[in-house]
């Protein structure tokens, strides 16, 4: 996985978080599959077609913070995620 302080498109514009599709019981294995990046300030309340309850794995950078929904639209129990 990257690490929070690195992450970044390839242009070098800073991202707030990564999102992937695979997932492995070992660490470097982890972080596989499609990515989905979520720019600073994002406000998305609904997962793009094809990502919902799909994520296995996620990094966060530094000075940002992710906050995710067990349901569409903003809806049930949340949790946040740091670097």
């Amino acid at each position: 996985c990257p690490t929070p302080s690195s992450l970044r498109t390839g242009n070098g514009t800073r991202i707030c978080a990564q999102l992937y599709a695979d997932d492995s019981p070992y660490y470097e294995q982890c972080c596989g599959g499609a990515a989905l990046v979520v720019p600073p300030n994002s406000d998305v309340p609904y997962m793009p077609l094809g990502w919902g309850a799909s994520v296995s794995s996620l990094v966060v950078a530094t000075r940002c913070e992710l906050t995710v929904w067990a349901r569409p639209g903003k809806k049930g129990k949340s949790r946040r995620f740091t670097a």
